[in-house]
């Protein structure tokens, strides 16, 4: 029965069949020397040129574009090929959404780099993109371009958006329900954008949720933190949304503040006084100390000692580096103080008092 079939198939047929596959070979063949010669030649061409975008619009749609050999080897391949109408329906909506989907996935790429074409916007005009606000509007360029495109390709098969919608609205309420926590983290989200209460990259923050990290990355459901330990915790958005944010790195000082204990004893009008108007010249004169609040009071009597209040601010907010330094100088220079004057500074001690009774034998 199969051999009657083969017997049906004619010389003519066999060379349409021939020129069919030599097409598709000679496409794949013509894809593989776009992807090494001429691909790297347009990359070295618009590298002159030096635009960053045309480089990144052609990074997004280099893999597109080695698709479309295919989609064309296909079409011509059916052209020759017997048995099978090229002008069939089907095999023309499907060619369709094929180009549609290619160009939807370079678009796709194109849209993770629009971050650097916002960035752009707002470094070469008047509008001012803040950073929190990049990659959210980045994410919600990629969810237009799949929502396009779907519409696009089910348009292209005769299918009516418009019932899909109006079915949507139909089960509106039970959609609702289901996705009552995503809306509740995406208007979180957009509370955040709107208030801007920190930005992306750099930011130090400190919630009653995470001691303190640096933000990360924001999307439609989460904010993403790094913490000091190098761990990323995920935050619903509704729940950042909702609490109190601290922003260390809004900061414009630092503050060093404590407690100078000296011994009880220690003379108040020749030596507490002088201690501290010496800590307090020391402070005001020091190029690192910020100017505009500085105190070294004698405020307390303690358990054991006498207390001069310390209380001033670092021109510098870095923690890590220079604040720590200047908290170190400035200790290194107060020991000296009191070194100079003769105080001492107290340590903690406790009196027990012991009430001793005379021990005498009873009477006989």
């Amino acid at each position: 029965m199969n051999w009657r079939l083969w017997e049906k198939i004619s010389l003519e047929d066999w060379i349409q069949i021939a020129i069919s596959i030599g097409i598709i070979l000679f496409f794949l063949v013509l894809r593989k020397l776009f992807t090494k010669y001429v691909f790297y030649l347009l990359v070295k061409l618009f590298k002159k040129t030096k635009s960053d975008f045309l480089n990144q619009v052609l990074e997004a749609f280099e893999r597109p574009l080695r698709w479309v050999f295919i989609l064309i080897g296909l079409y011509i391949a059916a052209i020759y090929f017997p048995f099978f109408n090229h002008r069939n329906e089907l095999f023309g909506d499907l060619l369709r959404a094929g180009y549609i989907l290619l160009i939807t996935w370079g678009l796709f790429n194109l849209s993770s780099k629009t971050s650097i074409l916002f960035m752009k916007i707002s470094n070469n005009s008047a509008i001012e993109i803040d950073q929190i606000l990049i990659p959210f509007l980045s994410k919600t360029v990629r969810v237009i371009i799949i929502l396009i495109s779907i519409s696009v390709i089910a348009e292209e098969f005769d299918y009516e958006v418009s019932t899909f919608v109006a079915g949507l609205g139909l089960g509106g309420l039970a959609f609702a329900l289901a996705a009552q926590e995503v809306i509740k983290n995406l208007f979180g989200g957009i509370v955040i954008i709107t208030e801007k209460p920190f930005s992306i990259g750099g930011d130090w923050v400190q919630t009653p949720s995470v001691e303190g990290g640096v933000v990360e990355d924001i999307n439609f459901r989460s904010t993403i933190i790094r913490t000091f330990a190098d761990a990323l915790i995920t935050i619903p958005n509704s729940t950042l949304s909702n609490e109190p944010i601290t922003n260390w790195s809004k900061m414009g000082k630092r503050q060093i503040s404590f407690h100078l204990r000296l011994e009880y004893g220690t003379p108040p009008k020749e030596k507490i006084e002088a201690v501290t108007k010496k800590i307090r010249s020391l402070l005001e004169n020091h190029e690192e100390i910020h100017k505009e609040t500085i105190f070294a009071r004698f405020t307390d009597f303690g358990e054991s000692s006498m207390d001069i209040m310390l209380y001033f601010f670092t021109k510098t907010t870095n923690w890590g580096g220079e604040y720590l330094r200047i908290h170190e100088e400035t200790n290194l220079l107060i020991l000296e103080i009191l070194e100079e004057e003769g105080v001492k500074v107290a340590v903690p001690v406790r009196a027990i008092h012991v009430n001793e009774q005379d021990e005498r034998p009873d009477s006989l």
